[in-house]
Formats: C-alpha cells, sequence, structure tokens
C-alpha cells in the first residue's frame, strides 16, 4: 500500500474516531439544527446591504430610495438570528447532550442556557453627556452572539454533564406517590440536581472571576485569541480593553448621539461594553 493510502485511511479512522465523541456529536447536531437560522440571519445582512442600504445598496439610486424604509425589516431578522445564535446553540447543545445521556426531555437545554448566563455579566458601566450610569439587567451583545460561542459551548457541555450525574443518583430524586402525573413526578426529581447544577456553576464563575479578576468570557477569548494568532488570524476586539475604559455610547470607542437617549437600549445592542465585576 503506498504511503498516500497509509495516510489516507489514518486520517480517516481518526476523523470516524473523532465524530464518535459524544460532545462533538451534540454540537454538530445542534449546529445542523441551527442552520436554517445562520442561512436567515445571513441572507438577512446581504439584502439589508446590497438592496436596503441608502448609501451602498439599491435604494441608493433615487427610483429605489423607498426601499430604504424596509430595512429595519431585515435588521430585526439579523437581530433574531445571527446576534442570538449563542443562546440557540447552548439551548440545541444542551437538549443534544441530554439525549446522549439518556435524557430525552426538553430541560438539559433550558439547564444549560440557565448556566451561561449565571456565568455572564449582566451590569454595565456606560458614559452618557459625560457622566457615568450604572444599567443593570442587560446582557450584551456579545454574549449572545458568535463571539461566546466557545464560552457557550463549554458551559452546555460542562453543565449537562454535571446534571445527568446527579440525576442518575437515586438518593438525589423526590419520589412522588403514584397519583401524580408522570410530567410532573419528572420534574420533582429534576429539582435536586438543577439546584446543584445552577449553584456549582454559579460558583465557579464567581470563584474563577474572584481569584484571576476576569470573567470566564474573557479567559476563554484570550485562549482562542492566542491561537488564532498562532494560526495568522486576528480576532476582532479587545475584551480586556473594553473592561479598563469606560464604555461610551456608540459604535465601539466613538460616540453616536443618537444613542444617547436610552442607555439602556444602548447598552443591549453595542458591541463593547465595560461590565462591572461581582
Amino acid at each position: 500500500m503506498a504511503l498516500q493510502d497509509k495516510l489516507i485511511d489514518a486520517l480517516g479512522r481518526f476523523a470516524t474516531t473523532f465524530n464518535s465523541y459524544r460532545y462533538i456529536m451534540a454540537i454538530k447536531s445542534a449546529f445542523i439544527t441551527l442552520m436554517p437560522v445562520i442561512i436567515v440571519g445571513a441572507f438577512s445582512v446581504l439584502i439589508s446591504n446590497m438592496v436596503l442600504d441608502p448609501k451602498n445598496g439599491l435604494a441608493s439610486f433615487s427610483s429605489l430610495s423607498f426601499l430604504a424604509a424596509l430595512k429595519p425589516i431585515t435588521s430585526a431578522l439579523n437581530y433574531a438570528t445571527l446576534n442570538f445564535l449563542n443562546i440557540g446553540a447552548v439551548f440545541l447543545i444542551g437538549i443534544e447532550l441530554g439525549r446522549i445521556n439518556g435524557i430525552k426531555s426538553l430541560f438539559p437545554g433550558l439547564l444549560a442556557v440557565i448556566c451561561f448566563i449565571c456565568v455572564t455579566p449582566t451590569t454595565v458601566e456606560m458614559m452618557v453627556d459625560g457622566q457615568m450610569h450604572v444599567v443593570k439587567d442587560v446582557l450584551l451583545r456579545q454574549f449572545s452572539d458568535t463571539r461566546s460561542l466557545f464560552l457557550g459551548m463549554f458551559i452546555a457541555i460542562l453543565s449537562v454533564e454535571i446534571y445527568c450525574w446527579l440525576e442518575g443518583r437515586k438518593g438525589l430524586k423526590i419520589k412522588m406517590p403514584d397519583t401524580v402525573p408522570p410530567n410532573v413526578s419528572a420534574s420533582f426529581s429534576a429539582l435536586i440536581p438543577a439546584i446543584i447544577t445552577t449553584t456549582a456553576i454559579a460558583t465557579f464563575g464567581f470563584l474563577f472571576h474572584q481569584l484571576t479578576g476576569m470573567y470566564l468570557y474573557d479567559a476563554v477569548y484570550q485562549v482562542v485569541a492566542a491561537a488564532a494568532g498562532a494560526g495568522g488570524a486576528e480576532p476582532a476586539g479587545d475584551p480586556a480593553a473594553d473592561v479598563r475604559r469606560p464604555a461610551v455610547l456608540g459604535d465601539r470607542h466613538s460616540r453616536q448621539p443618537d444613542d444617547q437617549a436610552d442607555p439602556r437600549a444602548a447598552a443591549a445592542g453595542s458591541d463593547h461594553r465595560q461590565y462591572e465585576r461581582f
């Protein structure tokens, strides 16, 4: 057998073994399910920029200027698809990994999303008219779009694995009478494992931040940035810089006067914001 054939066979065996890992299977199945969402988001961006944009698209021609009024439609599609892709990925990875581990309900997916939010900062500081304002109870776009995919996959896998292990312990199940409907009984059986899992993940995120001074998002981003730099690519943005400097309304470091009226809305839609520590 030629060297090329041996190499092909070796790579084929490696690919088969790699694809058989349950984590890879869960991630693959999740993104196959998300494929229509990704395509819809991509088409919305394409149509928005090439057709409805009043500066660079077909709407720049006077005869087609009415198309610019339709751009909010594609903007809404893009926001609902690509800007929330990570949330959908975390949910589906949790479901798929739960099924692989023998849990057929949708609860592992919901649990994965809850655990992801537990390690995500939800308070931001932003500069409005020269004054620093604290905006609470917001989820920045960088945590819901593709920039947090690696963190989302890690938390989804970790939380579901912990939950499935705890769910298999009979001593942690709340037994209900036979007269109770099966779905209600299953909910109570999952109660204690869910409490332990969410508490453990939230505590892990808190301790990681207290010991390192970074959120998990920053740490994962730095690892990915180092890997991308070694491969010759340069990831966009610098979360460490976002933490060091006050957040200003608008796109990245420039101020956009149109957003100054509503700090909460600006926080929800901006790409880079300083987020408050625990």
